[in-house]
């Protein structure tokens, strides 16, 4: 058995959910945030077997997408509004991020 725990981007989140659900997997969702833009992100927990991994993967994969963004990035000093006019600097956001755990043990209650 397998844990795969993936971080999608909110904008993805909604087609990914709907793509799993119609290929019959159950996941947990868990509502989460970029450490760098901090945005909304979904957070998924899909328990599946080892033969179903690629399967699942490809579906993320298929739902998420990249996209440009401009963002503007305050220095990590503490400076007084005003003094300090910042860039637009061009960043890739969305898309999926995708971990997969080896479970020594799957109980349901």
């Amino acid at each position: 058995m397998k844990l795969i725990v993936a971080v999608i981007h909110d904008r993805d989140q909604k087609q990914t959910s709907d793509a799993l659900l119609r290929a019959g997997f159950k996941f947990t969702k868990i509502a989460s945030t970029g450490g760098f833009l901090r945005e909304g992100n979904a957070t998924l927990l899909i328990g599946a077997e080892a033969d179903e991994v690629d399967v699942i993967l490809g579906l993320i994969n298929e739902s998420c997408r990249t996209r440009e963004q401009y963002v503007n990035v305050l220095p990590p000093e503490a400076t007084p509004v005003g003094t300090f006019l910042t860039n637009p600097v061009k960043v890739q956001v969305g898309g999926a991020i995708a971990f997969v755990v080896d479970v020594e043990r799957f109980e349901r209650m």
